[in-house]
C-alpha cells in the first residue's frame, strides 16, 4: 500500500536491453520500461543496447555499479536458456547480495500467464556494492509484469510495509 503521508524519493535509472539483433528504432521492451520509469517518477541516466556476450554486458554493468549516477540497474533480454543468453551469469557475477525472492516471484506471477513456460525465464535480482540490480526477460510481457507487479512498488519510498528504496542508504554498511 501507497503512504501519502510520505514523500516520494525518485531513483537513478541504467536501462540495458540485451540484445544481438534490436537497435533503438524497435526496442519495443526497452521502451515499455522506459516509459514506466518515467511515468512512475523515476530518472533515467542512461539506456543502452548491449550485445549478448559476457565481456560487453559485463563491462557495462561495472560502469554502472562504479557510477554514482546510477542507483538501480534493470535489463530486458537474455534471461533464457539458450546458448547466447547470459545474462543471469553477469548479473550473478557482479552481486554481492542476491535477492532470490525476485526472481521467484516474477517467475510465481508469470505462472498465471504463461503457465509451465515460466521455467524458462531466468529472471535475477540482486544487489552489487550500493546497486540494485534486476534481469527480466526480453518480452514486452514480461517487463510489464516484472515491473507492474513488483518493481514499481519496491522502488517507490511510499510503500509499505516496506521497500528498497529506504533501505538504499545501509547497502553499503559494513
Amino acid at each position: 500500500m501507497i503512504d501519502e503521508t510520505r514523500d516520494f524519493i525518485p531513483v537513478k535509472f541504467g536501462i540495458a536491453t540485451i540484445s544481438d539483433t534490436r537497435t533503438f528504432a524497435d526496442d519495443k521492451s526497452g521502451d515499455t520500461l522506459a516509459a514506466r520509469i518515467e511515468t512512475a517518477g523515476h530518472i533515467i541516466q542512461e539506456r543502452k543496447i548491449i550485445k549478448d556476450d559476457k565481456p560487453s554486458i559485463t563491462a557495462q554493468l561495472n560502469a554502472w555499479i562504479n557510477s554514482d549516477e546510477i542507483q538501480v540497474i534493470v535489463s530486458t533480454g537474455g534471461t533464457g536458456i539458450t546458448g547466447r543468453d547470459v545474462t543471469p551469469e553477469c548479473f550473478e557475477a557482479l552481486y554481492t547480495k542476491s535477492i532470490p525472492g525476485f526472481g521467484e516471484l516474477f517467475r510465481m506471477l508469470s505462472y498465471d500467464l504463461i503457465g509451465t513456460s515460466t521455467i524458462q525465464s531466468r529472471a535475477t535480482g540482486g544487489i552489487a556494492g550500493t546497486t540494485l540490480m534486476f534481469a527480466l526477460p526480453g518480452s514486452t510481457g514480461a517487463v510489464k509484469d516484472g515491473w507492474d507487479k513488483i518493481l514499481v512498488t519496491q522502488l517507490d519510498s511510499r510503500f509499505r510495509p516496506c521497500n528498497f528504496v529506504e533501505l538504499m542508504p545501509r547497502f553499503g554498511e559494513k
